[in-house]
């Protein structure tokens, strides 16, 4: 017949070591001639102890719970045997964990080396029905250092298990619940508030630099340009009599001189975009202009001062000459450039 112990021994630490194997027949046998040779008398060592793992007020079905003994003053070098739940404990009740043993205090002796000490020992227990259950006492082989066995006992615990009441008179069968949706909150949204605000800067400085490399490019493309061909290009701009209205002449008279002046400096290096108009003409003496051209757009400069500060209202006919004399201040100019430049090269070549 096989032994239903299993068996523990204590050691100079702090806790116990457990033999995991049930004794087969030759470990009964050689437990048999240990207790027969040492008498085991049965002692009474108090109550079990039954508590559960996650305290509350009842015990309800699938709940987990200790069922042990505790022993006081144990010597080191004790050996216990322990009852085998393996093949079943109670009727309705189940051996969730085997026997643990615990270390709960020391009463002599360092940590690692203990020669007195408080222990526990408990299997874990459950029930998935409903009732009441008394549970089976807990007797343990203890045998001393000197090989001495006794039979521990312990009164066992009565288990009542519950389960949740169901009122039938006014249950209703309801369907399942969604998922609780909670409010959000602030802190919540920060994260993804601040990687919207992230991503948006990014963007921003994307198009930005995109639109001063296209402007740079612009830019460039244009300073390309020989002075003439942006000067009539910005003129152009104006050709059309509806800036001949009143309200529309300063706009008018502004942007056609100041399409001038940029010509004047790239031509002529004449600052004329920080110069008055005195000041810009007397610029232009001595360079190479033909007097009538010089007088044509000196008065264009004028009477566009006139316009612009004086609030004088230009007439048609001298609308009319604006584009025309400043197209022709361009192309006279450049055309002399050019010929001097070729009158130069002609003279280098002889």
């Amino acid at each position: 017949m096989k032994s239903v112990f299993k068996s523990i021994s204590a050691v100079s630490a702090a806790f116990f070591l457990c033999a995991v194997s049930v004794a087969d027949a030759e470990d009964s046998g050689a437990v048999s001639d240990t207790l027969a040779r040492t008498p085991a008398p049965t002692a009474y060592a108090g109550e079990a102890f039954l508590e559960q793992l996650q305290p509350r007020d009842s015990v309800l079905i699938a709940d987990q719970l200790r069922y042990g003994f505790e022993l006081k003053e144990v010597k080191a070098g004790t050996g216990f045997m322990f009852p085998d739940y393996s093949k079943g404990f109670c009727e309705g009740v189940e051996v969730v964990s085997p026997w643990t043993v615990d270390t709960v205090g020391i009463l002599k002796g360092r940590k690692k080396s203990p020669e007195i000490m408080d222990i526990r020992g408990s299997v874990v227990i459950t029930s998935f029905d409903e009732g009441s259950y008394e549970l089976p006492p807990v007797h343990i082989v203890r045998i001393s250092p000197e090989g001495r066995a006794d039979t521990l006992s312990f009164a066992p615990k009565i288990l009542d298990v519950k389960t949740m009441p169901v009122d039938t008179a006014s249950f209703t069968v309801h369907d399942i619940k969604g998922q609780i949706r909670y409010p959000v909150e602030f802190r919540e949204v920060v994260p993804y508030l601040g990687g919207a605000l992230l991503l948006a800067a990014v963007i921003a400085v994307a198009v930005w630099l995109t639109r001063r490399y296209i402007r740079k490019k612009s830019g460039d493309a244009a300073s390309r340009e020989p002075a003439h061909i942006r000067a009539l290009r910005k003129i152009d701009r104006f050709r059309s009599d509806s800036f001949w209205a009143p309200e529309k002449q300063k706009a008018f008279y502004s942007g056609v001189t100041d399409a001038l002046r940029e010509y004047i400096v790239s031509r002529f290096g004449v600052p004329a975009m920080e110069m008055t108009t005195k000041e810009i003409f007397d610029g232009l003496k001595g360079k190479d202009i033909r007097p009538e051209l010089y007088e044509e757009v000196r008065e264009l400069f004028e009477r566009a001062d006139y316009v612009k500060f004086a609030k004088y209202v230009a007439t048609q006919d001298e609308n009319a000459s604006v584009l025309p004399s400043a197209v022709r201040f361009v192309t006279m100019t450049y055309q002399e450039e050019i010929d001097s430049e070729a009158e130069a090269n002609k003279t280098r070549e002889e």
